[in-house]
């Protein structure tokens, strides 16, 4: 008896020494692990971008944030960069914008980064004057965003001459063609479809908008803006051609004082010289003032109307009259 319960002791400690082992591989196993994940927070990929810009869009949720880093290769693991957020009790503070990424930083680094704005480019103010056109836009934007695609720019805005509302924006400076659009045109929507009558007027927001483009080229106040609206629109009425010279900018980029007798029979829709009618859609992008004055012409005898190299505004009731005016104030 006293031979089997030694054994029956010695199986019972082999048993205690093989648990107390499974133990110990557990706390190392578990204690290797959190070492691991701990320097994970601090550890970035190898070709990790140097030296590059990274958006951080408005409203984004840190999940999809997390994925596009790890997609750019700035993370490794888009759960360790969450819970670093996370250590930080920043999960819903990560402040949007452009961030310069001049050297390799860890998950912990660029969660304190994200959350602080540390090292956060300033946004861009930049002025969109009145009667731009799209090409005009895309151009300036190249020169001062960085990398901007102005061949895609024209190419998704192509349909939205008119649009495009003019004003004063901060735009990050990264900002792509289609976050451009859109802020425009819903500054559009903000600013002119609020207008009282717009959009129950008897002429249509296409028409006031095409109207008020035109406007941007040839008058330079408010008063005569309104008056050549008055003119403009009582050659429709009257089936008359405008015959302006704005939209030729639209057709081969001259003005009034470049245009030759062979640019009056250009053969396109936006030769008001040669089609009656509004051209097919807005020549530029026209400001507020300009729109309000479509809406709201001065009435006159008027038919006819030149502006002088000067600015000045000379208008007549006949051709006749017109004829003196452009003879003595255009030496043509």
């Amino acid at each position: 008896m006293e031979q089997e319960q030694n054994i029956q002791n010695d199986i019972v400690l082999q048993a205690e020494i093989v648990k107390q082992s499974n133990k110990n591989k557990y706390a190392l196993f578990v204690l290797v692990l959190v070492s691991v994940w701990i320097l994970s927070l601090f550890f970035s990929p190898k070709n990790f971008p140097k030296n590059t810009i990274v958006h951080i869009e408005s409203g984004s949720t840190l999940q999809k944030i997390s994925i596009e880093l790890e997609r750019l290769n700035i993370i490794r693991s888009p759960l360790v960069f969450r819970m670093a957020v996370i250590l930080m009790d920043k999960e819903r503070g990560i402040i949007a914008g452009d961030y310069l990424l001049e050297k390799r930083l860890g998950p912990l680094a660029l969660a304190k980064r994200f959350a602080t704005g540390e090292s956060k480019l300033e946004d861009k103010k930049l002025t969109i004057p009145e009667g731009w056109g799209i090409i005009e836009i895309g151009n300036y934007l190249e020169k001062k965003l960085i990398a901007f695609d102005k061949n895609l720019f024209y190419d998704l805005a192509k349909d939205k001459e008119g649009y495009l509302f003019p004003d004063t924006y901060f735009f990050y400076p990264s900002s792509k063609p289609d976050a451009v659009i859109k802020k425009m045109e819903d500054n559009f929507k903000d600013k002119v479809l609020v207008i009282p009558g717009i959009l129950n007027n008897q002429r249509s927001l296409k028409e006031i908008i095409t109207m008020a483009s035109i406007l941007e080229g040839e008058a330079n106040t408010i008063e005569s803006r309104k008056i050549v609206a008055g003119i403009l629109w009582k050659r429709i009425s009257l089936g008359m051609p405008l015959q302006v010279d704005a939209t030729f900018k639209y057709i081969n980029g001259k003005n009034t004082y470049e245009l030759s007798l062979d640019d009056l029979k250009i053969d396109s829709p936006y030769n008001t010289y040669k089609y009656k009618g509004l051209p097919p859609t807005p020549i530029n992008n026209p400001g507020l003032d300009s729109i309000l004055d479509a809406m709201n012409p001065t009435k006159t005898n008027y038919l006819y109307f030149l502006s002088s190299r000067d600015g000045s505004m000379y208008y007549a009731t006949s051709f006749e009259g017109h004829q003196v005016n452009r003879e003595r104030y255009l030496d043509k």
